[in-house]
């Protein structure tokens, strides 16, 4: 059985990751097309974190429909594939996103993260 201690963690990480999905997808997005599928396995690689299928694709769909992103399908044999780009503006959201990172925030992660 967990502990409140460690429910109250998890809990939190869960948060700030959850804070973070949009911005993660739009960096990997930043270093080539990817798959859906492709997306939710470098989620977990980057965060340690498990994640559904059922929480990214929505959040693909939202970037997409906002213009952030944008999907090709692609045939692959008897398969089609959604192959997620990032949009110009994307890019102008990321480089915002990492200005923000850059300000005292930034100086708040790295100080939470040098431990």
């Amino acid at each position: 059985m967990r502990s409140p201690k460690d429910e109250i963690e998890g809990e939190l990480i869960k948060a700030i990751t959850r804070g973070l999905n949009r911005s993660i997808v739009l960096w990997l997005l930043s270093q080539g097309s990817r798959s859906g599928y492709t997306i939710v396995k470098e989620m977990k690689n980057l965060t340690g974190l498990s994640f559904q299928p059922g929480s990214i694709y929505p959040l693909l769909y939202d970037m997409e429909v906002r213009g952030f992103i944008a999907g090709q399908w692609v045939e692959r044999g008897r398969r089609r594939i959604k192959y997620y780009s990032i949009t110009e503006e994307g890019r102008q959201l990321l480089d915002r996103l990492k200005k923000l990172f850059r300000m005292p925030i930034g100086e708040l992660l790295e100080d939470l993260i040098a431990e």
